[in-house]
């Protein structure tokens, strides 16, 4: 079968030449500009910025197998991929440790003032003078989504850093949060006592623009809010008004609402007192060496089945 990889890193192609020395593979995203060179296709593994609409299967007559190197597929039309009798699979954990960690080093870069540290430094001033931090003991962290890396996240802070936890999740698990010692609250409960927020949830259409001028009305003053999870579950217009007004007083991000135009993230990518990483926080050696194993099994499960 016709295999093709998109949005493939240099550093990767030797790891899928090895497995499948006649797949394309092909370093930008599928996209309507160049679908149709690719319309010999069977089988596609794409990952995030690859959108699979309608659009795009129309132009892949042939296609009989969709993988995302993800956890998240909302760039995918599953809907429309089940109606061509298209199968898909993602990769549910490839590294939820992986951006859990990632959270860390975001809440403890902004709250610790690291990378103002590091420029006054490179400046080669060594004073200390303006750069109190905030410490994360006993502070009250809320999780927004106890999946995976939400579990991780509540294990981490409850467990290590003593931080007083409490999630909302729309599936509670009682034992887990015995297990992590922390607390299932409302929505609403966790915007109201929370000193720092951390975003684990997919998106969808329940959970798109969830931080908004609405609910960040309801937090505390001065509450920080970390995402790693999807762009668009922060209203972005919103956020940015909160941090200027100093009702959010950190705000530390690896994903954007619209990663691919800049133009339209640069005030919030370039506004003082935001750290902003880009969408790194699953990009270790462990994950990518996992999303690739994964993907690669799929794939040859797939064609043991359809010899």
């Amino acid at each position: 079968m016709k295999i093709t990889f998109f949005e493939v890193v240099e550093n990767d192609v030797e790891t899928i030449k090895d497995n499948f020395p006649e797949a394309q593979i092909v370093e930008e995203k599928l996209s309507l500009d160049n679908v149709e060179k690719f319309q010999d296709s069977e089988i596609i593994c794409i990952f995030i910025y690859s959108k699979i609409d309608k659009q795009i299967l129309d132009k892949l007559p042939n296609l009989k197998l969709v993988i995302t190197r993800s956890a998240g597929f909302d760039h995918i039309d599953i809907k429309e991929c089940e109606k061509r009798g298209n199968k898909f699979c993602n990769v549910p954990d490839y590294g939820s440790h992986v951006i859990a960690e990632h959270v860390f080093a975001l809440m403890l870069s902004s709250l610790r003032n690291v990378v103002k540290g590091e420029e006054r430094t490179n400046a080669l001033d060594f004073d200390w003078y303006g750069l109190r931090g905030v410490s994360l003991k006993n502070k009250v962290l809320g999780i927004v989504g106890m999946g995976k890396i939400g579990s991780h996240v509540a294990r981490i802070a409850s467990l290590g850093f003593q931080m007083k936890v409490i999630a909302f999740d729309l599936h509670p698990n009682e034992e887990l949060a015995k297990k992590y010692n922390f607390e299932y609250v409302s929505f609403d409960e966790l915007l109201e006592q929370s000193d720092i927020i951390t975003l684990h949830c997919p998106l969808n259409c329940h959970t798109e623009h969830m931080i908004n001028r609405e609910t960040i009305a309801k937090m505390k003053d001065g509450v920080s809010i970390i995402n790693t999870s999807r762009g668009g579950i922060l209203n972005t217009e919103d956020v940015l008004d909160a941090v200027k007004s100093g009702r959010i007083s950190h705000l530390a991000l690896d994903v954007l609402e619209d990663e691919q135009n800049i133009e339209e993230n640069k005030e919030i990518m370039t506004y003082p007192n935001i750290i902003i990483t880009p969408h790194i926080a699953f990009y270790s050696d462990d994950s990518v060496k996992k999303m690739y194993s994964e993907s690669f099994r799929m794939i040859n499960e797939f064609l043991e089945e359809n010899k």
